[in-house]
């Protein structure tokens, strides 16, 4: 357990509170004191202790008072003091709040034990802010039995049981966040939380009270005292995304956090230690900014111990049969529509085309063509895909082209795969476009494409 924990001791008895302060300190906890209710209250709010215990029984505010006037902060265990002959006063204290109490005179050792318990606890409900939703039995891990995204999972395998620092290098989409958790579930520390940190979405002035938190009344607007996602992530992993985007005043004071291990909150003095695994990932090449001097050279050493190279898209084809399968049936079960399947066409035209969005792309394409797909439709055609992917064995289809050639082409490609669908069915073909029989014969010559079409139409 890490014994940076700090214990408010509240108790209008001086004798007991130097007793009880001494035993904890020994045990390495950090302690403060207060001798009744309001000052309880204004340490609590000036600080935010990991647990407070409290006597029931003091003047000017009593323990119950404050115990109700902190139901609103369910993580802050309160364990209550009492006397032997007032045991119902803490079972009335327990229903009111708190977490557990011990009589005078107690026991050091039972002491001990339920604040090991009270501090189990508040881990566990800090954790659940963070690991609701991320920890799902239903986690596919990685798809993929290319043999580069086998090389990746296995260095990820080998490195998820160290405490090494990971840099994840790969284009944008290629699942550096996937790759990252999946390294956080394998490791010591998948009990504890994984916190996302994106180095592009934070503006300089709020770097350092997101990252170190901040202390109430650090500056205009700091109504409370707020922990940074570094001291939530304590005992677990932080994802640092897109690290080759961070501003290099700011890779400053991130480096001295990684060397240091503490930090002080904004507007605070007392130093924060913490236990962390960091892993980083960018698109960029950050030897390249180094050399470039838009990114720390000793920032980059430290990040880079275990680097691994994620795969395109397009350089691992063979993963994106099953990639489909995945994210044709999670798309399904999110809007509650039967399964569908893919045509073999549709499926050949996203094998082939260049993904430059990577896999984010492909999920993203797949979700889109199962919300816009007809109600009764039990397949996914080419007809359901965007434009681009059409275009498939032509040019660069994100090239600009003039407005009404790039509409001719997509009228082109649109009726050609109509006719393809429908063996060159005419008459089908327009019933399948939804067009009138006439105009689409008028547009087929138009095109130039009767060639397409069979005779007998």
């Amino acid at each position: 357990m890490n014994m940076h924990e700090t214990i408010l001791l509240v108790d209008d008895d001086e004798d007991i509170r130097t007793i009880i302060k001494d035993r904890l300190e020994k045990l390495g906890y950090h302690v403060m004191t207060a001798g009744n209710g309001q000052e309880a209250l204004k340490s609590i709010d000036s600080h935010e202790p990991d647990i407070v215990i409290l006597d029931l029984q003091m003047p000017i505010m009593d323990g119950m008072e404050v115990i109700k006037r902190l139901k609103d902060n369910p993580q802050l265990p309160i364990i209550v003091l009492t006397a032997f002959g007032t045991i119902e006063n803490a079972v009335a204290a327990m229903k009111a709040g708190a977490f557990d109490f011990v009589t005078k005179p107690f026991s050091p050792d039972h002491l001990d034990i339920v604040i090991k318990k009270a501090l189990d606890y508040r881990a566990l409900r800090r954790n659940n802010l963070y690991l609701q939703g991320e920890i799902d039995a239903s986690f596919p891990g990685i798809i993929g039995e290319s043999q580069k995204i086998r090389e990746a999972l296995e260095m990820a395998q080998k490195v998820a049981g160290t405490s090494s620092t990971v840099l994840l290098l790969g284009g944008s989409g290629t699942g550096k966040e996937m790759f990252a958790r999946f390294i956080h579930r394998r490791s010591e520390r998948s009990k504890k939380p994984f916190v996302v940190v994106n180095s592009v979405a934070l503006r300089d002035e709020l770097f350092e009270s997101e990252l170190f938190g901040h202390e109430k009344g650090a500056f205009t607007g700091a109504y409370a005292m707020k922990r940074g996602k570094l001291e939530i992530a304590d005992g677990g992993t932080v994802f640092f995304d897109e690290i080759g985007d961070l501003k290099p005043e700011l890779q400053a004071k991130l480096l001295r956090v990684l060397q240091e291990r503490e930090f002080e909150r904004v507007g605070g003095y007392r130093p924060i230690r913490i236990d962390i695994r960091t892993i980083a990932a960018t698109n960029q090449n950050l030897y390249k900014r180094v050399q470039e001097g838009k990114f720390r050279d000793d920032l980059f050493f430290r990040l880079n111990v275990v680097s691994i190279q994620l795969p395109l898209l397009k350089e691992r084809k063979e993963d994106i049969p099953n990639l489909i399968s995945f994210f044709l049936n999670d798309a399904c079960r999110e809007i509650k529509r039967p399964v569908m399947k893919i045509s073999p066409e549709a499926m050949e035209h996203l094998i082939n085309y260049h993904w430059p969005g990577n896999v984010r792309e492909l999920k993203n394409i797949i979700e889109r063509a199962v919300v816009l797909a007809d109600d009764s439709s039990k397949e996914i055609t080419p007809l359901d895909l965007p434009f681009p992917t059409y275009n498939l064995k032509m040019e660069d289809p994100h090239t600009i082209k003039p407005y009404h050639e790039s509409v001719v082409r997509c009228q082109r490609e649109v009726i050609l795969r109509a006719m393809q669908q429908t063996g060159g069915n005419q008459a089908k073909a327009a019933n399948l476009l939804n067009l009138q029989r006439t105009y689409l014969a008028r547009l087929i010559r138009k095109l130039n494409i009767r060639d397409y079409v069979k005779e007998d139409n």
